[in-house]
């Protein structure tokens, strides 16, 4: 995705109206004139010759560029690349832009209201900005008639009108790639959509997430734990085309009319511009389950032994061991539940992962790390609060094992199942004790 960086705006009038002409020759020598008038002079053949060529004379093509090293790169991005024959001026068309300095921008990210623009910029520049990267591209020829490479373009211009430009970003469903699939579809009179709905795809919104994101485990797990079941709804093919490279490798299985209504491929070539040089995302989903159940048998283990130590040191590392993973755990159960009551992040809603880490976990806190010879009338609770959320988790497995409920938490639960049954003994171990009057 490109960052749009706002541009700093310098008023020449008050020279220019101050009468002295050495004032006006002193201003048009400044550097950051000539390059204003060298962008404008590079841009306008382009943006005439695109807006006015007849279709015949256009050329087509998707651009799909590789994931990249930045966070907000993993997903990969594309364009359209619209060249005119006769000038040669070819341009590119994106829909990820954003802003970081646009107002209140953190906030809007964090409840989901993001607002996204499409930009337009020279070909050559683009490309030139993604090999510097070292992300590979790919470029695709589609196979349009004149009327619909007319059609696309007239329908690029006027989205790019800053009255249009802008648009809701969703991760999922109305991103970079979605408005890139779209545009064509439209140019196409629906028969990308009409073809890709009809095909299942193995591919779901998690699987993507984890695989894309696989480079950054810390980044790929927070994400996982926050995503609820509308991640794991099985998609068709027109709804994986979210990512970037789902959509290019889609448009292979795409056939469109022709003029003469004879149906033909939609893609007439295909070329790999750039290599790149950056290591690819897998291509597969780690599988999480294995790792985060053995951390959570490790962890457990761990609280168990230390805790029923006979030196006391020991014995309280294991107890505030368990409380920096209460914390936690009530903490990731706080956000989740925001996340679902506070924002319009619809992929974060109903997230099953709140039977596992949920705030009722800081419950705990006053008993566990009470000592065990000062008397408390909260231990009771603390027992029984302990023993009510390791049932839950074991429900929890249940369900997912009898797949009574659709999210694929099952790493999850095995990281905190043995985690809660551990607790739970803490607590009757403690409120076992005798107490000191």
């Amino acid at each position: 995705m490109r960052i749009e960086w706002p541009g700093q705006r310098q008023n020449t009038s008050t020279n220019l109206l101050r009468g002295p002409m050495t004032a006006f020759f002193r201003g048009i020598l400044q550097p950051w004139w000539w390059i204003v008038l060298l962008v404008f002079a590079a841009a306008l053949p382009a943006h005439a010759g695109l807006a006015t060529a007849p279709g015949s004379q256009l050329e087509v093509s998707l651009l799909t560029y590789g994931p990249g090293t930045v966070y907000w790169e993993r997903f990969g991005h594309d364009a359209i690349l619209l060249r005119d024959r006769l000038s040669g001026q070819a341009v590119t068309f994106n829909y990820g832009v954003f802003d970081f300095s646009q107002k209140h921008f953190l906030l809007n990210f964090i409840r989901g209201h993001m607002r996204y623009s499409m930009d337009a910029n020279p070909a050559a520049t683009d490309i030139a900005n993604y090999v510097e990267a070292g992300r590979w591209i790919e470029q695709q020829r589609l196979t349009l008639t004149p009327a619909q490479r007319a059609k696309l373009r007239d329908f690029l211009l006027w989205n790019l009108q800053p009255a249009h430009r802008r648009y809701d970003y969703e991760y999922f469903t109305d991103n970079c790639s979605t408005r890139v699939r779209d545009a064509l579809n439209f140019a196409t009179d629906g028969a990308i959509k009409a073809q890709l709905s009809v095909h299942s795809s193995s591919l779901t919104f998690r699987n993507q997430t984890d695989r894309l994101l696989a480079p950054d485990p810390a980044l790929m797990l927070l994400a996982d734990l926050a995503l609820g079941p509308y991640a794991d709804q099985p998609l068709n093919a027109w709804q994986s085309t979210f990512i970037p490279m789902a959509l290019m490798n889609s448009l292979e299985n795409v056939q469109v009319t022709d003029a003469t209504g004879h149906r033909q491929p939609l893609l007439s070539s295909q070329s790999r511009l750039y290599a790149g040089r950056l290591l690819p995302p897998p291509a597969r989903a780690p599988q999480l389950a294995w790792p985060l159940g053995l951390a959570g048998l490790v962890l457990a283990s761990l609280i168990l032994l230390l805790t029923h130590s006979s030196r006391p040191i020991l014995d309280r590392s294991g107890h505030w061991l368990a409380a920096i993973y209460i914390v936690l755990a009530g903490l990731a159960g706080t956000l989740m539940l925001l996340l679902w009551t506070l924002t319009a992040h619809q992929a974060a809603w109903g997230n099953e992962n709140l039977l596992l880490f949920n705030p009722l976990q800081w419950l705990l806190l006053p008993a566990l790390l009470k000592h065990p010879n000062q008397p408390s009338r909260y231990r009771p609770f603390a027992r029984y609060l302990a023993a009510f959320l390791a049932t839950v988790a074991m429900l929890a497995l249940l369900a997912r094992r009898l797949e009574w409920l659709p999210q694929q938490n099952l790493p999850w639960i095995l990281l905190a199942l043995p985690i809660a049954l551990s607790l739970a003994w803490i607590m009757r171990g403690r409120t076992g004790r005798p107490e000191t009057r």
